[in-house]
């Protein structure tokens, strides 16, 4: 996948009214957009001390590109191929649209201010023949392979943390599930924006009404994302890290919350769901920060503060 130049973002499809062909045609144009030297100026310059590529990861059945930050040479000749970096797996958001590279400034200034790898997961984009499901599949999987293959990524297996934003942060908290259900200890979770709740329940919140059309038109895009994710004959319940059974013993947690975005709401549920099973988590707000700011430092003048609170959370975390 490579990066292209001189690339216009799609407008707005109408997303209560979109087909499957105008799906895939707007996700193609826009994530091009989101990949190109012109998107930048909205989404951040990369840190110039790390380094960035794409590796492809063979998982069960698949084969999965995933974005690698690694921190590059200091100048007293302290090697990249290092064999104890914390590692930070790191899933975007977007649901049915999105890629890796839209959070190169985030994940390139964590890779160099935690001196950590990054691997951020490309995953499969919720569509009508991808259910939220294989997207969740596919956070785990990676995770769970590069613990598996420590030595060879360079990597301290017991320093490892998961974040995601939006529906990346979904799939992170489900993965943070899933890693305790396997014994497999992680050092923190990161959420920000999340969305936790595609059951149901996904819209019967006060930040739903009161941001639904503002300051963007979230809620149309919400239900395509509920659609898509959670097919008929799907169980949205086990696919929505809020309705866990059990929320105990999971990584601690950060919980940032964007204060006007309609799922504001479900990161404040989730932060006291998981207070209440016993899990260490750190709710952090926002005011009048918009849904998917951490990912606009050009436009998001918060932007900078959230990604310093985040690195010290993990700083703290991975200390030995």
């Amino acid at each position: 996948m490579d990066e292209t130049t001189d690339v216009r973002r799609p407008p707005q499809p109408d997303f209560s009214a979109i087909t499957t062909e105008e799906l895939i045609a707007y996700r193609a144009v826009e994530n091009g957009w989101r990949a190109s030297s012109a998107a930048r100026a909205l989404l951040g310059e990369p840190d110039p001390g790390a380094a960035i590529e794409w590796q492809d990861v063979a998982l069960p059945g698949r084969v999965l590109p995933v974005r690698v930050y690694r921190p590059l040479p200091t100048g007293d000749g302290e090697a990249t191929a290092r064999s104890d970096l914390p590692l930070v797996v790191h899933v975007h958001g977007g649901s049915f649209v999105g890629t890796a590279v839209q959070c190169d400034w985030t994940n390139s200034h964590l890779a160099v201010g935690l001196h950590a790898l990054v691997v951020s997961v490309e995953h499969r984009l919720v569509a009508p023949e991808s259910p939220l499901a294989n997207a969740a599949d596919d956070g785990w999987d990676v995770l769970q392979h590069v613990v598996r293959h420590a030595a060879q990524w360079g990597i301290d297996p017991a320093r490892t943390a998961v974040f995601g934003e939006s529906c990346g942060a979904l799939i992170s908290a489900l993965t943070a599930i899933r890693a305790r259900e396997a014994g497999l200890k992680l050092r923190a979770q990161v959420l920000v924006n999340p969305a936790v709740d595609v059951t149901e329940t996904m819209f019967d919140y006060p930040s739903m009404a009161e941001y639904a059309y503002r300051p963007t038109r979230a809620l149309p895009q919400l239900r395509l994302f509920q659609r898509l994710a959670v097919p008929p004959g799907h169980d949205a319940g086990a696919v929505s890290p809020l309705y866990a059974d059990d929320l105990s013993g999971l990584a601690p947690a950060l919980v940032v919350v964007p204060t006007h975005d309609a799922v504001a709401d479900h990161g404040r549920r989730y932060a006291e769901r998981l207070r209440e099973a016993g899990t260490s988590v750190r709710l952090s707000e926002y005011p009048e920060a918009q849904h998917a700011f951490l990912t606009l430092p050009g436009v998001a003048p918060q932007a900078e503060t959230a990604q310093a609170e985040i690195l010290a959370f993990l700083r703290a975390a991975m200390a030995k």
